[in-house]
């Protein structure tokens, strides 16, 4: 129905992405027929079909001619029964320590316990001078402060990465520790936001490393283990002397867990559009958004409109743009990769397993365009919904930050924000999507978002609070960047080192 010549501009095409279509998308991903769309449940394989069918209707063939559905291999854990007992008394599950089915069966009994301050181990602060292989360790959460109120680690008031739960848990590991007791300040409170997690299976990729076993602790424990009162000492002492303190103490630990483990399987869908130039359509821009979301909790659906419904349908929307200009004969050299993946809310598993087992060869994957939560406003930007945050697009190439500026200044003149592009960013969002699994190979990535509002992760995230005409503006930045580099002279050269430490725990 477009009247068109092949030199026209690729704005022809741009234009055909609306609101309205895109609401379409939106409103179907997002109603509660799906269920929240957890991975492995009806809902999720309900939205899968839905993306399938979308491709196919468009005219984009099942990829190697056979699917569009890459399975992810999965297993569910639920903890039947745990048993913790030190010098002989056993404690009690949920009321004095609690735990998440996230590890292997565990059958421990060892004769003393050594405590390791925050368990921490880093250029400034090292709580990791004393040998913990085979041992069970206790530290402490968070992270040293001096007496001036500063993070020891940072040398400043923002907190470090070192201090997150899943970094300590890595680090004990990687150092031969056999089981973590995590010390809590406040308990009751991190038992009541923990209880999701406690109550719900947990949900891992097959062939991922477990993780080591380990348990939260409150202070009737610490008081067991440490002696009554000496925890606040203890602590005073480190912030005293800015370094750490451990002690080895005799105490008898006996920690067992059963685990009910079930297999299943998740599914990314790739939406596959070939390039026209002979050589350069071996080369590959991935466009990803998470379909999945958190499913029902306390029989409340959450519909998970903003994450990631409109992240969902701004990749189906740029897949039938840019199969549209190939029925036009508007020709784009390279090839683009639109992938709806999930697993992602249980930790980045989908694009992970794509990652580590690609489809198309992640040496001819020269961008990765990722999209989450795009349709709403957050406290930075109470008053004028023309804005996005980009994350990470001058990370590993200057090529692609400067596409990624022209493409809009030429096309779309939406404000960018790079406010969450810090490496010292506390919220840590550039590990907390999927193009960071991209970003980990070396891939030049780019993560665009429009922040977190009341609403995530709730219920109440549902379709009626969307501002339609952003998620549109953005959708048409990403399908013009997309169309830029599928059709600069060279792909976008790695010349950076990433200041972003790719160790995400």
């Amino acid at each position: 129905s477009i009247a068109v010549k092949k030199e026209l501009s690729p704005q022809i095409i741009g234009e055909q992405i609306t609101k309205n279509e895109l609401k379409k998308h939106i409103l179907i991903l997002a109603s509660d027929s799906l269920g929240g769309r957890e991975v492995g449940k009806p809902g999720e394989l309900m939205a899968a079909n839905y993306i399938a069918n979308h491709f196919k209707n468009i005219g984009i063939p099942p990829y190697k001619n056979s699917t569009y559905y890459q399975e992810i291999p999965l297993h569910q854990t639920i903890i039947e029964d745990i048993y913790l007992t030190i010098n002989n008394t056993e404690l009690k599950f949920k009321k004095e320590f609690y735990t998440y089915p996230s590890f292997n069966e565990t059958d421990i009994a060892a004769q003393e316990i050594v405590f390791l301050g925050y368990g921490i181990d880093t250029k400034n602060y090292n709580d990791y001078n004393i040998d913990v292989d085979g041992k069970v360790i206790m530290i402490l959460e968070g992270e040293p402060k001096n007496e001036q109120g500063e993070y020891i680690v940072s040398g400043g008031n923002q907190k470090s990465p070192e201090s997150n739960w899943k970094f300590k848990l890595k680090t004990a590991k990687s150092k031969g520790a056999r089981a973590v007791l995590i010390a809590l300040d406040n308990y009751n409170k991190d038992y009541e936001k923990a209880e999701h997690k406690i109550e719900h299976p947990g949900v891992s990729l097959m062939n991922k490393e477990e993780q080591i076993p380990f348990v939260y602790i409150g202070e009737k424990i610490v008081n067991q283990v440490l002696g009554k009162n000496k925890l606040e000492k203890i602590k005073n002492k480190i912030t005293k002397k800015q370094k750490s303190i451990n002690k080895i103490i005799q105490n008898e630990i006996v920690l067992k867990t059963q685990n009910n483990t079930k297999k299943f399987t998740g599914k990314n869908v790739l939406g596959f559009i070939e390039g026209s130039d002979p050589d350069l359509k071996n080369e590959i821009i991935v466009v990803t958004a998470h379909y999945d979301h958190i499913g029902i909790i306390d029989g409340l659906i959450h519909n998970g409109a903003d994450d990631n419904a409109t992240g969902t349908a701004a990749v189906l929307e740029i897949a039938k743009a840019f199969q549209t200009a190939k029925k036009l004969g508007i020709n784009f050299k390279r090839s683009i990769l639109c992938m709806p993946n999930s697993a992602e809310e249980k930790g980045l598993l989908g694009s992970y397993h794509y990652v580590e087992n690609p489809e198309f060869p992640l040496k001819n994957t020269i961008a990765c365009l990722n999209v989450d939560m795009i349709g709403r406003m957050d406290k930075f930007h109470p008053n004028d919904s023309n804005y996005v945050y980009l994350i990470g697009a001058d990370k590993l190439s200057t090529d692609l930050h400067n596409i990624s500026e022209s493409a809009n200044k030429k096309y779309v003149k939406i404000d960018i924000d790079y406010k969450f592009n810090d490496p010292k960013d506390p919220n840590r969002f550039y590990y907390r999507s999927d193009h960071y699994n991209f970003a980990k190979k070396n891939i030049p990535s780019i993560f665009y978002f429009s922040g977190v509002h009341e609403d995530y992760h709730k219920h109440t995230d549902t379709t009626e609070k969307l501002i339609y005409e952003k998620v549109e503006k953005i959708t048409k930045l990403i399908f013009y960047t997309a169309w830029d580099l599928a059709n600069a002279t060279e792909r976008p050269k790695v010349d950076k080192t990433n200041t972003f430490n790719l160790n995400r725990y």
